[in-house]
């Protein structure tokens, strides 16, 4: 329950109001009139507040000592959560909101909000941990998103991937619909009605541009970040002083111009593509790298032949077992486990592998894989993996008359390396990310958003809850000392219940609580998000226990002294 105040006629007005849930939305209730007086107001609603606490308390107090063991009964589905939903919840809570909104939108862009953009940029930040940082095999760089047109028309994205996309419309339904080339002539429309193949007509999927004052010439806004790996090939293996096989990586932002732009941010014109090139000398065919943790990995697989039938039967398997049945070579397959270690470390087990059928693959790929990942709206490319062989330096050595030829110390040749591609569509992890945190809890009655700690917006919301301004001096002090190393919010408005239900909502791990206690003692509460259990902590020691339990290097309840609960977790 909290306070709000509304003016009538220049005059304040008080009542006591409760949130309470009408099928997906939360909506207020008033409980009581308060009067005009803001000092009776709250003496009035701390009284009614207390009547509730002690006539619901026992109910609770004896739902909390079920324990862990009914999580699974406290959230909804995921499956009954609509794309629709998740897209509203974010515009409600400052995640993701429609690009130029008050003017109606503009199909297939987005904005990241204050919640949303902390996120992205947590996911990019373990990305690049993960796959640059962590290794002595990779680097990286941020090409530029306009670049000369040459290398498009070099690398076959003019030739074939700029005309890729057909709009064709439905005789039955007159739905307008985008077509791949290789399907036209082939399918039909959901409705089951045959498309009119004769008018169907083919839409650049690249952006145009003009560069240029005087003299302007044609350009494109990269449909991938790739192409700059490529062209500074030379430049970064020099300068970085690196010898094969490495890798350069980046992330970057890329436009394609979607005919249908749809399912929030996962099919949008402007996106980000987080990828790397890796380049292997032709003669390396064993991957030293390549261990039996890699060999182990499980994966659910839909492969060409399954496909070919016109089958989407999947089948467990190991990366390992896929070697041997000769689908890809050593290091491809030493790739596409590390891809699934790093999904597997963010939550997102829900994935499947599907091999590309022979008549699908790129212009530029002899194998490919996608990982799809299992949204609310299906099972979806969240990331790829191709062998592009010696594609694409060879092309660009051939159309600029420049050498892509490096000399390999381990073998003693010069040669043109080939390439393995790992790529990830950030906003679509982004997606996974949401979906797989998106859970409404029946006991709160209200949504928590489960987002794993290190990638959490907020790490921590710091809330006095005694109005005395030596309370909030030492919360304001936490907070200050807290803000050196994470991202902490300072709340002291509403009840403690509100507070912790808007924390939830958005995903803040942990929620210190500076009571009664805590100028004396010198020590603070500590609530877990998914648990709601509180631990007491002293002061002193807060930094230190709030990076390893963000870390995950020490259990919750190890952390600190468990303590029952002093407030209701629901006012």
């Amino acid at each position: 329950m909290f306070v709000t105040k509304k003016k009538v006629n220049g005059k304040d007005y008080y009542y006591l109001q409760k949130s309470v849930r009408a099928g997906n939305k939360i909506k207020s209730e008033c409980v009581a009139y308060l009067g005009k007086d803001k000092e009776e107001a709250d003496k009035k609603a701390a009284e009614i507040i207390a009547q509730a606490e002690k006539e619901e308390w026992k109910t609770k107090e004896n739902d909390e000592m079920e324990g862990q063991n009914n999580n699974k009964d406290e959230s909804e589905n995921k499956s009954n959560l609509t794309i629709d939903e998740l897209s509203n919840f974010c515009k409600e809570k400052g995640f993701v909101f429609r690009s130029s909104d008050i003017y109606g939108g503009f199909a297939g862009f987005w904005d990241f909000g204050p919640l949303g953009v902390e996120l992205f940029n947590n996911i990019k930040r373990d990305w690049w941990n993960f796959f640059v940082i962590n290794r002595e095999d990779m680097v990286g760089m941020e090409a530029s998103i306009i670049c000369n047109p040459k290398i498009w028309e070099a690398s076959g994205h003019v030739a074939n991937f700029n005309v890729n996309d057909y709009l064709a419309v439905c005789k039955k339904c007159g739905k307008s619909s985008k077509v791949d080339k290789p399907d036209l002539g082939k399918i039909k429309c959901e409705c089951g009605g045959e498309y009119d193949w004769e008018n169907a007509r083919m839409i650049e999927q690249m952006f145009r541009t003009r560069v240029g004052a005087l003299n302007a010439v044609d350009a494109y806004l990269r449909g991938e970040t790739a192409q700059g790996m490529f062209t500074d090939f030379k430049l970064i293996q020099q300068t970085s002083r690196m010898q094969l096989p490495f890798g350069i990586a980046q992330i970057g932002r890329c436009f394609r111009n979607e005919v249908a732009p749809r399912d929030f941010l996962f099919r949008s014109r402007e996106f980000h593509i987080g990828e790397f090139e890796f380049f292997i000398n032709n003669e390396e065919k064993k991957c030293d790298l390549l261990d039996e943790n890699h060999k182990n990995v499980k994966v659910r697989l839909l492969d060409a032949e399954t496909q070919v039938k016109g089958s989407e039967e999947l089948r467990n398997t190991t990366i390992g077992e896929m070697l041997e049945e000769k689908r890809l070579e050593e290091w491809h397959a030493y790739w596409l486990a590390e891809q699934v270690i790093w999904f597997n470390s963010l939550g997102l087990t829900e994935i499947k592998i599907r091999e590309h059928r022979k008549d699908e693959l790129s212009h530029y790929s002899s194998a490919t894989f996608d990982i799809d990942y299992e949204y609310v709206f299906g099972s979806k490319e969240i990331a790829g993996n191709a062998n592009r062989g010696q594609f694409d330096l060879t092309n660009h050595q051939k159309s600029s008359s420049v050498s892509m030829v490096v000399f390999d110390e381990k073998y003693k040749n010069k040669l043109i390396p080939r390439v393995i591609e790992p790529t990830f569509g950030m906003e679509r992890v982004f997606l996974g990310i949401l979906t797989k945190a998106y859970s409404y809890d029946k006991k709160r009655d209200y949504v928590v958003l489960k987002i794993p700690l290190k990638l959490a917006p907020i790490k921590a919301a710091v809330f006095p809850i005694v109005k005395h301004p030596e309370y909030n001096k030492l919360a304001e002090d936490i907070v200050k000392d807290l803000r050196k190393e994470f991202n902490v919010v300072y709340d002291k408005s509403g009840s403690i219940g509100r507070r912790y239900a808007r924390n939830d909502e958005i995903g803040t791990p942990y929620c210190i609580t500076i009571d009664e206690d805590s100028l004396k003692n010198e020590d603070i509460t500590i609530r877990d998000r998914d648990t709601t259990v509180q631990i007491r902590v002293k002061i002193k020691e807060l930094k230190e226990v709030l990076r390893k339990l963000i870390n995950s290097e020490i259990d919750f309840k190890k952390a600190g002294k468990v303590v029952e609960t002093r407030v209701k977790e629901q006012e």
